[in-house]
């Protein structure tokens, strides 16, 4: 019996040759399934997809809402949708990225996609996250699931569905908070920040033992059958955090609200060959302050101020399916329209000091189409998009920009037997500049109004195999990106440039069954990102944000029905490749060691009790390029923020 545990949770959608019986699976991408069962130390959706994904790696900003790279690539580079809405942060500094907006424990499936491969979403230029939430069932079902762990962290979460044959609807609901956590060395997020900041950036006394966060979250959803293969979907989510420290920032966000709906009408069957219609409109919104009042800078009036920031989203998507003589053709169109805008205010005198971002306005509008089609063994899959932009600011100074690009790919795959394929893809596709590249303003335009849109041209290939002893996929991709959207920190105003660099590399995932009971889980990734030149002022050519090699094994033990032990490494090798000219730093190579066993006591109820970082190793996973704006450290260095130390935790399920 075949286990699918750690990285083999990894669940692929159907291709079949009509000669070949092929194992289920979709290799320009990865589905993780059971997100919420395995979010045990918290409900960070970065935090989860950095430990199942080899090419995802986790940007540390605080104990939570922790931002996500694929292939070194983040921000705009990247798109998130949550059930088909697109998510942004309203955070320039990455404070709440768009994967804070919803919590593990509230996701039922992630699609990671890596590469040019999506043509249903906006700004997908290297790769993008599909997440599923939960959906209301028919019979009446829930769950509750209490965590606790190391530095008096408490979870509590439930979830109750049900219906009938006209309505079924879901509600689920969450709470969790935590102290600062410490690193190998003992240090809190305070700490961390005393031993290595200027004074002006070190916590005040009153705040030194502060909580790290509180989150509080509800995600409700009505399922309405209005006729026969018909339904109208409704959803609303709501997110609540507050006092969320961000030690190596200047600032500390006091709360961040954010508020996401959703109705879509669906229509199956419609015809023989029109399969399916699927309308949606959604809205987002949050509400971001960050501020300086918790640090020892705002005992001095001048410094004690706020960066407020707002950012809306919405759009209409419409997508058609049709099943026309076994070509499976995807047409659509998508409209949406984002606003960005924020102010500086002084907290003692509530005076407005400025505009941050002088309320940013892009809109987006666009055609998709995708064609799939089997050929015996071949399979092969077309898409193309062509989107038409605008980015324009309210300051009449900044000029506005129009963008038009067409994204195209191709994917093939081609299957020796009914145990091994091989895979090729080609794709191009475009990004636009956001608000933040265009126009923000901290003490003059650091926004550049005239940059480009980015283009990606990637290839990607590779081969898996999946036979009783075991699974395996091996990938290699190369990315040439024409103007890239970087920062040159030699600058003062207008410091983003677009650049030419390349992106190149490979990955590893796999599952060796040593027995029916024990199962070893493998994952590793190498990347390498260079600059076709340095920039204007600089020497060096390698590209920030690109992690070195790093790599996971698991040992799982089924030692009951559904009851299992894992024992898992996660190593990096020295990140010295690095940006120095832009802030980045030599982080030393570092492997933990993290334990589990979750036992279920019968189907109803389980337990887990884990331990992470079994031997209180202190390192660092992220690295300091000025792409966020950072403390820095009397020796002129921005400040790292190190992982957290030793974890012990438990979680505790009830299911009814």
């Amino acid at each position: 019996m075949k286990k699918t545990i750690t990285l083999s949770l990894l669940v692929f959608s159907s291709l079949y040759a009509s000669e070949i019986e092929l194992a289920p699976i979709n290799v320009e991408s990865t589905t993780i399934t059971e997100v919420a069962q395995n979010a045990q130390t918290s409900a960070d959706v970065a935090a989860a997809l950095s430990t199942s994904v080899p090419g995802i790696d986790m940007s540390r900003r605080s104990g939570i809402a922790n931002d996500v790279l694929i292939r070194g690539q983040k921000r705009d580079n990247i798109s998130v949708e949550v059930d088909g809405t697109k998510v942004y942060g309203a955070c320039p500094n990455r404070m709440d990225p768009p994967v804070s907006h919803i919590l593990a424990n509230q996701i039922d499936a992630i699609e990671v996609i890596e590469g040019p491969y999506d043509v249903e979403n906006y700004g997908n230029l290297s790769g993008g996250l599909k997440i599923s939430t939960k959906k209301p069932s028919k019979d009446f079902q829930g769950q509750v699931n209490l965590g606790f762990g190391s530095w008096n962290y408490k979870k509590f979460g439930a979830t109750a569905s049900g219906g009938n044959n006209l309505i079924r609807v879901l509600v689920t609901a969450s709470t969790e908070s935590s102290d600062q956590y410490h690193d190998g060395n003992s240090d809190t997020l305070a700490q961390q920040v005393k031993k290595q900041a200027p004074t002006g950036n070190q916590y005040q006394s009153q705040y030194e033992d502060m909580q790290a966060y509180k989150k509080n979250s509800m995600m409700a959803k009505a399922f309405v059958t209005t006729a026969k293969d018909q339904e109208l979907q409704l959803s609303v989510t709501a997110n609540r955090s507050d006092n969320i420290l961000y030690p190596n920032s200047p600032m500390d966000a006091i709360y961040d609200d954010s508020n996401i709906y959703s109705v879509t009408y669906n229509i199956d069957n419609i015809s023989d060959t029109y399969k399916n219609i699927n309308l949606q409109y959604y809205y987002s919104d949050v509400d971001h302050p960050m501020s300086t009042e918790y640090r020892k800078s705002a005992l001095t009036a001048a410094n004690n101020k706020t960066n407020h920031m707002w950012t809306t989203m919405q759009g209409v998507k419409l997508k058609n399916s049709f099943d026309i003589n076994s070509y499976n053709l995807l047409f659509g169109l998508d409209g949406s329209r984002r606003t960005w805008k924020g102010q500086y205010v002084n907290n003692v005198s509530g005076t407005v000091l400025g505009d941050s971002i002088d309320h940013a306005l892009t809109k987006n509008s666009a055609v998709f189409a995708a064609l799939e089609k089997q050929f015996d063994a071949l399979h092969v899959k077309i898409g193309a998009r062509y989107d038409h932009s605008t980015v324009r600011d309210d300051n009449s100074a900044h000029q506005a920009n129009t963008y038009n690009g067409l994204g195209t790919n191709i994917f093939t795959t081609y299957a020796l037997n009914s145990q091994n394929k091989l895979f090729l893809g080609l794709g191009q596709a475009y990004r636009v500049p956001d608000g933040r590249e265009l126009y923000f303003l901290k003490g003059g335009l650091q926004g550049t109004p005239t940059l480009n849109q980015t283009k990606n041209q990637e290839v990607d290939f590779g081969y898996e195999t999946d036979n009783d002893y075991f699974k395996l996929k091996v990938k290699g991709f190369y990315s040439k990106l024409k103007n890239y959207i970087y920062i040159n920190s030699t600058k003062s105003t207008n410091i983003f440039e677009n650049i030419d660099a390349k992106i190149y590399g490979a990955e590893l995932s796999g599952s060796y069954y040593i027995n029916d009971d024990i199962t070893l889980d493998i994952g590793a990734s190498y990347k390498r990102g260079k600059k076709d030149h340095a920039l204007n002022s600089q020497t060096n050519t390698n590209l920030a944000d690109i992690a070195p090699l790093r790599a996971n094994a698991a040992l799982n033990y089924e030692y009951a029905n559904n009851s299992i032990a894992t024992l898992e490494m996660q190593a990096s090798k020295r990140w010295n490749n690095i940006d120095d000219d832009n802030g980045e730093q030599v982080l030393a190579g570092w492997a933990v060691f993290n334990a589990k066993i979750k036992h279920a006591l019968n189907k109803k109820f389980d337990f887990t009790l884990g331990v992470n970082n079994m031997f209180n190793t202190t390192y660092a996973q992220s690295n300091t390029y000025t792409d966020l704006t950072l403390v820095t450290t009397g020796s002129g260095e921005k400040l790292l923020l190190n992982e957290p130390g030793r974890y012990i935790y438990t979680n505790l399920d009830f299911k009814f």
